[in-house]
């Protein structure tokens, strides 16, 4: 029988998967900052900022952070048509997909399975990402996509249409049983109830009686006060049986109109309704900002170089109120100007960034610390009542882990000192570093009784001896040494093996750039400043 084929967009190079070094992370405490005067014991979360291509980034925290983080934002780069000069246009898209690949498969990985990603995207590829993220998330698990209006006023240069929106791609882990959050209602919501009819329990809505498709039992004819005789809709049943609707009827909860005539439906009271409406998927800019406002917000905080791109922090508040609660870990791998860590942050969620541009250190750190220190009193600040508080780590990529001697061997890189290589062999045999303060050998671990060892030392079978006399009879032990004297068949519960040579066809080393240099192509053809109308 012939294999089944499935849909799939295919395109030059998918097939080319990078095989990446999990890299351990590097803090640099003269970058990381924390509030100067804390409000709780609690106020410093562990947010984190990394400094680096965000492709071994994500690797670097897949181990710890797999299955954890509630929402994703991305704002990749745009691909619109010249963002890669030298190659014609099906190797163009084919190296933006396969930019976005396995960041987004790394990606999907890191969500809890009630989480969702959001995934900022224009016309020039949201079909075609649309296509890949139904391949790597499952098409069953696309939630919508929403339209942001981007931009208020036309640029009359264009020729054709002028484009003001984007489109955000929402996307859940898990979509059975996902939820996302309510909106906080707002006068507009509330101003849809009235009261016509006096009702004392107060403002009502109607809504409309009948459903699709046909359920037999709930066709019925139903006769208001006026003598008219109804029936559902072609196709359609009403939403109640005949029994459960007399009980709304004597209840005063249908509504024939004022004068009795009107097709039945339902009265919906505002002191019954849930707190919260449900988001729609047409978001303006009056509720959420526009690229003009996201500008004024980026000025603030570094006026000198204006980011190109930035997103409002009233958009990324949005997203945030919607996929999270507070204490949730929020991650944004294409960080740009830092929008997204500074909203999580004023809104009590923990956060991870990643940016590999320099801007990382011109706009992102300058923001975050203007967030930190209260004096940031712009964007969400004051919806929110930000005061400031709390903190962030600053990590960059360890270098890799080998690198080849001057004679083409594979060596460990001498950048590496005992506890980088211990915590890098652990994450390359899949053990977490936790080394035991009165244990020497004890550096990581895999479950409660399987251990690692790594040392650069010569490991002799006396020293094996000694390390087995102090293990427990279920306890099992790796040790990764650069050579050892030992009959290994003399000790079952421990396994030894050789660095390098252990893990050299694990992955790549010696690569720090995966981003097919994205950061120093244009990525879009500069569209002219719209005017700003008050």
């Amino acid at each position: 029988m012939a294999q089944k084929q499935k849909l799939e967009l295919t395109w030059i190079g998918k097939d080319e998967q990078p095989k990446l070094e999990p890299r351990i992370l590097l803090e640099d405490p003269e970058l990381s900052y924390h509030a100067k005067e804390r409000v709780t014991e609690n106020d410093i979360f562990d947010n984190r900022l990394i400094f680096g291509d965000n492709l071994l980034a994500l690797k670097a925290l897949e181990q710890e952070f797999t299955g954890k983080i509630k929402c994703i934002y991305i704002d990749p780069p745009y691909n619109t048509g010249n963002a890669f000069e030298h190659y014609d246009d099906g190797l163009e898209h084919s190296a933006w997909l396969s930019l976005m690949k396995p960041r987004l498969e790394i990606l999907r990985n890191l969500l809890s399975n009630d989480g969702s990603i959001w995934i900022s995207i224009d016309a020039d590829e949201s079909h075609y990402l649309k296509v890949l993220c139904d391949e790597i998330f499952g098409r069953r698990n696309f939630v919508d996509e929403v339209i942001w209006q981007r931009a208020y006023s036309p640029i009359n240069l264009k020729k054709t249409l002028s484009r003001s929106h984007d489109t955000i791609l929402v996307y859940a882990k898990e979509i059975e049983g996902f939820q996302l959050n309510k909106l906080p209602r707002g006068e507009d919501a509330n101003n849809r109830y009235s009261n016509p009819d006096n009702d004392p329990r107060g403002p009502w809505m109607s809504d409309n009686l009948s459903v699709g498709p046909v359920v037999e039992e709930k066709v019925y004819e139903i006769i208001t006060p006026s003598g008219r005789r109804v029936l559902p809709p072609e196709g359609r049943c009403w939403v109640l049986t005949k029994e459960r609707f007399e009980e709304y009827r004597k209840d005063n909860r249908i509504w024939f109109g004022k004068d009795g005539n009107n097709v039945p439906r339902i009265k919906r009271f505002l002191s019954e309704v849930k707190d919260g409406v449900t988001a729609m998927t047409l978001w303006l800019r009056d509720e959420v900002g526009d690229n003009q406002e996201a500008k004024r917000e980026v000025k603030k905080f570094n006026s000198k170089e204006v980011f190109a791109t930035p997103k409002p922090e009233r958009l990324i508040q949005r997203i945030i109120q919607l996929a999270t609660n507070e204490g949730d870990w929020v991650l944004d791998s294409f960080a740009g100007s830092g929008t997204t860590g500074a909203v999580a942050h004023k809104m009590g969620r923990r956060w991870i960034m990643i940016e590999l541009g320099e801007h990382c250190h011109t706009h992102i750190i300058p923001r975050m610390k203007q967030v930190i220190d209260g004096t940031d009193q712009g964007g969400i600040s004051k919806a929110v009542n930000w005061k400031g508080g709390g903190g962030f780590r600053y990590y960059k990529l360890a270098p890799s882990l080998l690198k080849k001697d001057k004679f083409g061997n594979w060596v460990i890189n001498p950048e590496y000192n005992a506890e980088m290589l211990a915590e890098a062999m652990c994450k390359h045999e899949g053990f977490t570093y936790n080394p035991d303060p009165e244990v020497f050998w004890k550096q990581g671990q895999s479950t409660e009784n399987d251990f690692i060892y790594t040392t650069t030392q010569l490991v002799t079978q006396q020293m094996v001896e000694g390390i087995v006399e102090q293990m427990k009879e279920n306890e099992t032990l790796l040790i990764c040494c650069k050579a050892f004297n030992v009959n290994v068949d003399d000790f079952p519960q421990v396994t030894i093996k050789k660095i390098p040579q252990a893990i050299l066809n694990k992955c790549e080393f010696g690569r720090d750039d995966y981003s097919l240099n994205v950061n120093n192509l244009p990525m879009k053809e500069k569209e002219p400043e719209q005017l700003e109308l008050f």
